[in-house]
């Protein structure tokens, strides 16, 4: 934990900074509960979120809070007397849901409890333990067994003292128990009932092997398998998967590791268009090369495939790498939605969208280096009120607080981080649920929870956003605006920086490079006070 004295020199810089008295900064910092403007409901991207930390919540369903059951002291429903709540309460919509493991670990307790019903306790090392309480039925886990995060434990029910179904989750350091939302909090797993996806399983890295090694500027990447072909298809009903010549899959792999996409995806394209280069003629419309380009699609976004210092339409390995450039332009990283969008764009048929995907399947699939969640930006609205400058010292403070950290690829705290679940877990603190990786947190604020603004208006709290690892057609990177006047940030920049203060000056002239600010959105609203 850190100390005090540096979370208040944080907080004095940042009243400097943010332009309002240090007494209101040390209000922020020691009760976190400053007046605030009229709050808008936070709008939520399609699908769930990822699971990338060490720790998540006890549901993969949508759950909610039990309003006064809460960590603390509290007047008991059944026994009539004020007694230590030792945890929190929570009821998944709809009650009796599955409950899963918040982290990986060791049972040392399964069975019935006084008061608890059927109860599991999980020692997951370093003196942090929970204990998942009023199951339906006894756990099918025993003594000693190993669990892995995500792991199905039981089924929330409403056994021992309990007034309805639900379940009572407690977390305990060194014996003692502690308030499980601010530690779930400070490990990016908040209890703020949204619904995560299930945990890779035991031992499986979520990443994929042909990931390319971590660039200086990268993010930590996660996955989402290729989506099902769908009907209707066309003609991959009467033409079947051809080999693929060594040469063509040898650059069908190259660009899907450069571009972070199954290069089963663009083999689907090539046995599409051109049966892998075995009908390469110029099309009735004018499309041209392996992977059947419009002259000017390719002017747009041909690239240099083999290094020779041009960019061919007619040469194979350029063919192929601008294919995944342009995929990558039209939004295949961002969920399954997003890959059909992209396929759509390539060629406007959804027969030939579910061909591909048929075709890519038959070649094995894979695994999209983006985000599960499908985020549809709308454009910018200035109309929204922004995030009070109380409520951006709160979210700045924490990421300052976490200087010195590691940067490690899916890190999700409380110790190491990458860039995206630095600022997600950030904005937790104020309330706001944000997607997990940078090109959808952007897109996410694009859809109604902030607002662009130029360079020269910058304020410390915006988000900078922009390309690095995936090419120059997606945002890679994200960091928080610390001090505008300067191009610094507060960041998790790469494995060699880890997190710290830094400057965002050397992106200003990417390809793409822009700043965001958040409205003034939770997802609880509050009234103004």
């Amino acid at each position: 934990m850190r100390e005090v004295k540096s979370v208040l020199a944080v907080m004095a810089a940042l009243a400097v900074l943010l332009g309002f008295p240090l007494a209101t900064a040390v209000l922020v910092a020691s009760v976190a509960t400053p007046a605030m403007a009229q709050q808008h409901r936070t709008l939520f991207c399609e699908g769930t979120l990822p699971v990338t930390g060490d720790w998540r919540p006890p549901y993969e369903t949508a759950y909610a809070l039990t309003p006064g059951s809460g960590f603390g002291q509290r007047f008991h429903p059944i026994h009539k007397e004020w007694r230590l709540h030792a945890g929190v309460d929570l009821v998944s919509q709809p009650a009796g849901a599955p409950v899963v493991a918040a982290a990986a670990g060791t049972v040392t307790g399964s069975g019935w409890t006084s008061g608890g019903g059927n109860t599991v306790t999980i020692d997951h090392g370093g003196g942090i333990s929970t204990r998942y309480l009023h199951l339906a039925e006894p756990s099918p886990l025993r003594l000693g067994q190993a669990v892995h995060q995500g792991q199905r434990i039981g089924v929330e029910g409403s056994t021992g003292d309990s007034t309805g179904s639900h379940l009572h989750f407690e977390i305990r350091q060194d014996g003692q128990p502690i308030d499980p939302v601010p530690f779930m909090l400070e490990r990016g797993a908040p209890l703020n009932g949204v619904a995560v996806a299930p945990s890779p399983p035991a031992g499986e890295d979520p990443l994929p092997p042909w990931v390319p090694e971590l660039p200086e500027d990268g993010e930590g990447g996660i996955g989402f398998e290729l989506p099902a072909p769908g009907e209707p298809r066309q003609d991959s009903l009467r033409n079947p998967p051809l080999p693929i010549p060594s040469g063509i899959q040898a650059l069908y792999e190259q660009a899907g590791s450069q571009y972070g996409i199954p290069w089963a995806l663009l083999a689907g394209i090539g046995m599409a268009e051109t049966a892998h280069g075995a009908n390469t003629g110029t099309s009735w419309a004018g499309a041209r090369g392996l992977m059947q380009f419009m002259p000017a699609t390719f002017a747009a976004y041909g690239v240099d495939g083999d290094g020779d210092g041009l960019a061919q339409i007619d040469n194979d390995a350029d063919s192929v790498h601008s294919a995944a450039n342009y995929l990558t332009a039209s939004g295949v990283h961002r969920g399954e939605e997003g890959v059909r969008d992209a396929l759509f764009a390539y060629n406007h048929a959804h027969w030939y969208v579910n061909d591909v995907l048929y075709y890519a399947q038959q070649y094995g699939g894979g695994l999209v280096l983006g985000d599960p969640l499908h985020c549809e930006p709308q454009g910018s609205n200035p109309d929204l009120p922004p995030v009070s400058n109380g409520r951006v010292a709160q979210m700045l403070a924490f990421a300052a607080g976490q200087e010195g950290d590691s940067y490690i690829l899916g890190a999700g705290g409380p110790d190491a981080w990458d860039c995206s679940s630095l600022t997600q877990t950030a904005m937790a603190q104020i309330g706001i649920t944000a997607p997990r990786t940078a090109q959808a947190q952007r897109d996410w604020l694009g859809m109604g929870n902030g607002f662009r603004v130029p360079l020269d208006q910058a304020r410390p709290g915006d988000l900078f956003f922009f390309d690095s690892y995936l090419g120059p057609h997606t945002i890679g990177h994200v960091g928080f605006v610390w001090d505008p006047a300067t191009y610094t940030s507060i960041e998790a920049a790469n494995p060699t920086k880890g997190v710290g203060h830094f400057s965002y000056e050397h992106a200003l002239d990417n390809n793409i490079f822009e700043i965001w600010r958040l409205g003034n959105i939770e997802d609880t609203p509050k009234a103004p006070s």
